[in-house]
Order: structure tokens, then C-alpha cells, then sequence
């Protein structure tokens, strides 16, 4: 029981230390941190992700510097915020798609390989859009301006993260099955 919240905690830690590497793009920098937030709902799972990433939020929340930029509820007066409140739809639906990890796992199999690549897909998809939908009720954007302001920016560093997440995924489910179930 202890194991699965280690492994909370570990993803929390991981997407916190992953906001150090950032690519200045506008308001919003391109980041590592939602490839580990995707990561932890195809790995954990839906609930165990969503815990990981409410430990992540609570951190920032608090003030402790997770975010790429100053914590604290005022966050919730930038653009971030969409992010934020997106990392944590996007783990509870890649982790809804592919469910709890299983030692069976290792053998790669068509059916938990799709999963994985259709939840990493959604995952990404659904942080970019939460991201935008804040956007455009924060700055009063039409949904084309916030896409063009939101999501164009992060699509390409997206998919490259997106290409890399899903090895990485079907890698760790079975070794986190292991600890977790």
C-alpha cells in the first residue's frame, strides 16, 4: 500500500524537477513537465496519477517554486493556470484509457500498446486544450486566437515528447505493476 504512494510522490517530484528545463516561447514556456504529468496517468494509472499531480498542484499552491512561474493561488491569474488545471484532467484520462499497470505488461501487445498511444495522445491533447480554453476566458480570446496563442506554440515540442513518452510508458507499467498492485 505504502509502495503506490512512493510512487506518487516520485511522479510529483518528477514533474516538479522537470519545470528546470524550459524553452522561452512566449508567456508560456515549453517544458518537460507535461511529458512526466502524461507519464504519470499511463504509468500509475488514472487514480495514483491524479494523486501524483494533486501533490504537484498542492506544492505550487503553496508557494513552493513547481511551476515555471512564481507559485501560489495567484497563479490562477495567468494563462498557466488552463496548464495546470489541464495536468491534472490529462493524467486522470490517460489514465482512465489504460487503466491500472500490470506485471503481463511485458510482453507487448497490440491492445495495451494502442491504449498507451491513444491515452499519451489525449493526455497532451487535453493539457493544450485546457490551456487555451483558460486562455480565452482569461485575456477574453476568441478560441481560434487562443489556439493560435496556446497550442500552435507547444505542438511541435509536443510531439516530440509525445513520440518519446509512449517507449517510456510501456517500459515502466509493468516494473510500477509490480510495486503498485
Amino acid at each position: 500500500m505504502k509502495n503506490r504512494y512512493i510512487f506518487c510522490a516520485l511522479f510529483a517530484a518528477l514533474i516538479a524537477v522537470s519545470n528546470f528545463f524550459q524553452i522561452p516561447v512566449g508567456p508560456i514556456p515549453i517544458v518537460l513537465k507535461n511529458m512526466f504529468v502524461v507519464l504519470a496517468g499511463t504509468v500509475l494509472g488514472s487514480f495514483y496519477g491524479g494523486i501524483a499531480l494533486l501533490i504537484f498542484i498542492a506544492a505550487g499552491l503553496i508557494g513552493i517554486p513547481v511551476f515555471v512561474i512564481p507559485g501560489g493561488f495567484g497563479v490562477f491569474s495567468t494563462p498557466l493556470a488552463g496548464y495546470i488545471i489541464g495536468y491534472f484532467v490529462a493524467a486522470l484520462a490517460a489514465g482512465l484509457i489504460v487503466g491500472l499497470p500490470k506485471v503481463s505488461e511485458k510482453k507487448l501487445k497490440p491492445i495495451p500498446v494502442i491504449r498507451v498511444c491513444t491515452a499519451s495522445f489525449l493526455g497532451f491533447a487535453l493539457i493544450l486544450l485546457c490551456g487555451a480554453l483558460y486562455m480565452m476566458v482569461l485575456r477574453d480570446m476568441s478560441f481560434a486566437a487562443a489556439l493560435t496563442a496556446g497550442v500552435l506554440p507547444f505542438i511541435a515540442a509536443d510531439a516530440i515528447k509525445l513520440v518519446i513518452s509512449i517507449p517510456l510508458a510501456i517500459a515502466l507499467r509493468p516494473i510500477a505493476a509490480k510495486y503498485i498492485n
